[in-house]
């Protein structure tokens, strides 16, 4: 990135600007030169004149050159450096975080420039306001967006409070990592929408915004490259890699057949023997995917590799084959008459996909619900299509595990309302284990899906909590049973009295599944039933949470 564009777009203005100028009394002159009859230089200027106009000229330059020199260190120091690395001054770094994962980028951020030297104060962006803002003369932010460019949930006060009015911060210098997918319209909606903000307040950036696409590892290097130069520590070592565990596909059950939708797997992984592998209701479990086999070797006869063939790769001897199933799978038509280890150094890794984890670590097996997903061209999606086609059971499943502290359990104490459809009823599935497991009963489940003799997914185990007191209301909404379409959301209006009842007691609201239709819908009704600002108090004080995608 060149970090002197800001300084280059200046000057561009001011060209264009003094250009124009001097077009214009061009332009006049040309205008005014019939009017001359006589000759224009009836004598040579006096000596005096001379002086003058060289001391007025000098003088002219003089100031010019000033004002550059002023304009350009400021802003060259900001960009490439940021900071002064003997200045001890505060600098925040804010972050809002729906997965988790936004997070915990701020904390090792954090963490990073402390450990330069820097004085580094961590704050949820929720706790920030525009006194705060206006006390700092530095800071970073790492933000999330959830759904169509939303702001996640516990930033609600802060996109209502401060957000949504002007604040003059000349003083602040900035930088934004918005973390998004791209897949959606809205890419790294929130974050944008902030840096505008920013931008409008008077703020200047310390460097471009960085969007991350689904924890792309390139972007995030490139924003730990402009913490080493804000700490003017260049050498700063990169943030160690997560390294995914092997695990084992123990088993694959389809639990959905007939269904009119894609089939879903119930899918149970075991950890590595010696592994102390654990989670709570609410984490996620990140999957390494694989393409088929086949589709490797179809690639690699394509090319004319043997299947034998080996390359380096990080230092060590690896088959090409094994590369490629992990690799984004290129044209081959772009990889003619090149050897295998130069095709095997342009491949790039696949993206991890994320499941909700549907059991307990007491359960013995991690087990996720997992739908087969289609592509825009009829293939399977990476993630379902290994996990639910292409691994054989007992294959090796690469799998990390990602504390998910924006959908953990409230206390059990506390009534809790679960709401969710589709495979959204997973992470429901684990809370619901974990608050009966502990005694709790004031649990009411609200879920929705197509067909309940074929969509009713872990029906027989929801219906057993429910006959023994576990469940204390059940609420279902199968959309193709009836004659009109009913959704979960529905079914939740339907019961108003018994929600406002439920929130009036403390309950919390857990919420898990389609981002479409079924989170703004039941977001909807809430506000209906219980209105704006208790909602908002809500996701502010934690009290209702959503895990949707």
């Amino acid at each position: 990135m060149n970090t002197s564009a800001p300084w280059k777009r200046l000057l561009t203005r001011s060209a264009v600007a003094n250009v124009a100028t001097l077009l214009a009394l061009l332009a006049l002159a040309m205008a005014l030169l019939p009017f001359h009859d006589d000759a224009w230089w009836p004598a040579a200027p006096g000596a005096a004149r001379w002086i003058g106009a060289t001391i007025a000229t000098a003088l002219y330059l003089a100031a010019s050159g000033w004002l550059l020199w002023r304009a350009r260190p400021r802003r060259v120091h900001a960009l490439n450096h940021g900071s002064d690395p003997n200045d001890d001054s505060p600098l925040l770094v804010a972050w809002a975080s729906q997965t988790g994962f936004a997070q915990q980028l701020a904390e090792r951020t954090a963490s990073t420039l402390a450990g330069a030297g820097m004085n580094v104060q961590l704050r949820d962006l929720a706790d920030v306001d525009a006194v705060m803002l206006r006390s700092f003369d530095r800071a970073l932010f790492i933000t999330s967006t959830t759904g169509e460019g939303d702001p996640p949930d516990h930033a609600s006060a802060f996109v209502r409070d401060v957000l949504a009015m002007p604040v003059a911060l000349p003083a602040l210098k900035f930088a934004v990592l918005a973390l998004g997918d791209n897949s959606y319209d809205q890419y790294c909606g929130f974050g944008r929408r902030l840096e505008q903000w920013l931008r409008q307040s008077g703020a200047q950036s310390l460097f471009d915004m960085i969007e991350v696409d689904n924890g792309d590892d390139g972007a995030l290097r490139h924003w730990q490259h402009h913490l080493g130069l804000l700490a003017d520590a260049p050498e700063l070592p990169d943030w160690s890699p997560v390294v995914y565990q092997s695990w084992r596909l123990r088993e694959r059950v389809e639990i959905n057949p007939g269904s009119a939708g894609e089939p879903a797997f119930h899918i149970a992984l075991t950890a590595p023997r010696g592994s102390s592998s654990t989670w709570q209701a609410g984490d996620i479990a990140e999957i390494g995917p694989r393409n088929s086999a086949q589709a490797v070797e179809t690639l690699l006869a394509q090319l004319g590799f043997p299947s034998t063939a080996h390359v380096q790769r990080d230092g060590e001897d690896v088959a090409l084959r094994d590369v490629l199933a992990r690799s984004h799978l290129p044209d081959p038509e772009t990889m003619r008459s090149v050897d295998a280890q130069a095709f095997a150094d342009v491949l790039q890794p696949l993206p991890h996909r994320a499941y909700s984890i549907a059991s307990l670590p007491q359960d013995g097996s991690l087990q996720l619900l997992v739908r087969c997903m289609r592509r825009a061209d009829g293939r399977l999606g990476l993630g379902s299509g290994w996990l639910c086609q292409h691994a054989r059971v007992g294959d090796e499943i690469a799998l990390r595990i990602r504390s998910n502290p924006n959908f953990h359990a409230p206390a059990l104490t506390r009534p809790m309302i679960l709401v969710g459809n589709g495979t959204g009823i997973a992470g429901l599935r684990a809370h619901l284990k974990a608050r009966i497991d502990g005694g709790a009963r004031r649990n009411w489940l609200l879920f929705g899906e197509r067909n309940r003799d074929r969509d009713f997914f872990h029906h027989a185990q929801i219906q057993s909590w429910q006959a023994d007191g576990f469940i204390e209301r059940l609420d279902t909404a199968f959309s193709r049973d009836g004659a009109r379409k009913y959704y979960v959301q529905d079914a939740l209006r339907d019961a108003g009295p018994a929600l406002r009842a439920w929130i009036d007691d403390g309950a919390a609201i857990h919420v898990c599944g389609s981002l479409q239709g079924m989170a703004p819908g039941v977001d909807a009704v809430l506000r209906e039933t219980v209105g704006d600002a208790r909602v908002e108090q809500m996701l502010a004080n934690g009290r209702y949470r959503r895990d949707v995608y």
